[in-house]
């Protein structure tokens, strides 16, 4: 793979972390914003911000032109949040040469047209394979050289099985999927699931607790996931259960840790300015919900996250309220 180059946008902690392991297969070139980002990973190899104390190969080389990672790139790697998503690949149009292969690490919904990254790259870019890598893949763990598991999903076979060697390293293993869909609807769902369980947890709830929002938060992203044309297998591997149970129980995780503030009685806003990196579930909240209605899916957890996140409601109530539902036939919402 040493004759494909990549360019790789977004400086924050996975896009670092997948520009690392992508290194020892390809050249990358990392776009990031921050002027101080690029100078400290191209000085002292290392990205403090996003990853303290991991350093990064000698190899990785950044830059504050998009120009200079995306002219000569034979696949475009995208680690922009999803707010900012649509806004970077309109810079990368500019320089981005035909039929190159355009594949998206973002966890997000497009608020304002609903819209999921890969149909936005579909938009902006007409022609080119577009994919989503996605998976329980917590940043800081995968740096310290533990094993994880991700998934590559794009629709067209040949190509997905040659993208798989690019992210494949060492204990990094990657399968392939050909349910965009599916796989990327797994990775904006849960977010949503890990706040509502760290909203237990902020109050002191139990394992058995969190076992019954971590399933029942499953049951109800697939309902929706299967509706917009996800398969329902997928949803029930890496890309749905896998990383479900990664976001709503590690430490590490963003969306889990406002649900924990959440659960202390803390104000949304408080939480959202103190924290460095983005929770996706948060942003993506509206645009689920309004999923949901589009497509008839019944989403009680969401609901109530939504409601807390908005302020319609608290973490207390929700709470409460989601005990208090009436249980019916496992296979049925609620």
């Amino acid at each position: 793979m040493s004759d494909l180059k990549v360019g790789l946008l977004g400086g924050g902690s996975w896009g670092t972390t997948v520009a690392s392991l992508v290194t020892r297969n390809a050249p990358v070139t990392l776009w990031a914003r921050n002027r101080d980002t690029v100078d400290e990973i191209n000085a002292h190899h290392s990205n403090q911000k996003y990853l303290p104390g991991a350093p990064l190969p000698e190899r990785l080389v950044a830059t504050n032109d998009i120009a200079e990672a995306v002219h000569s790139a034979d696949v475009v790697v995208m680690g922009i949040p999803s707010q900012n998503f649509r806004a970077v690949l309109e810079e990368v149009r500019q320089h981005i040469r035909a039929w190159v292969p355009v594949i998206s690490l973002t966890k997000g919904l497009e608020l304002d047209t609903r819209m999921r990254m890969t149909e936005i790259i579909n938009e902006v870019l007409p022609g080119h394979p577009v994919g989503v890598l996605t998976g329980p893949n917590l940043a800081r763990e995968i740096m310290a050289g533990q094993a994880a598991a991700s998934v590559i999903a794009m629709e067209d076979e040949i190509i997905v099985r040659e993208l798989q060697n690019v992210f494949k390293s060492g204990l990094f293993r990657v399968y392939t999927n050909t349910d965009v869909i599916g796989c990327e609807l797994g990775g904006v769902l849960k977010n949503i699931i890990a706040i509502a369980v760290g909203m237990g947890d902020g109050q002191g709830a139990g394992d058995n607790t969190r076992a019954a929002l971590i399933t029942r938060g499953l049951s109800e992203v697939t309902r929706l996931g299967v509706a917009m044309g996800g398969r329902p297998e997928t949803f029930a591997g890496l890309a749905g259960m896998g990383d479900m149970i990664a976001t709503c129980t590690s430490p590490q995780s963003r969306n889990r840790h406002v649900g924990i503030e959440l659960g202390k009685g803390r104000n949304m806003q408080d939480i959202i300015d103190e924290m460095v990196m983005v929770a996706e579930g948060a942003k993506s909240a509206p645009a689920v919900m309004a999923l949901a209605e589009q497509y008839g899916v019944e989403m009680p957890i969401a609901t109530d996250v939504y409601r807390v996140l908005t302020g319609q409601s608290n973490a207390r109530a929700a709470y409460r309220g989601l005990l208090r539902v009436q249980a019916g036939a496992e296979s049925e919402p609620g």
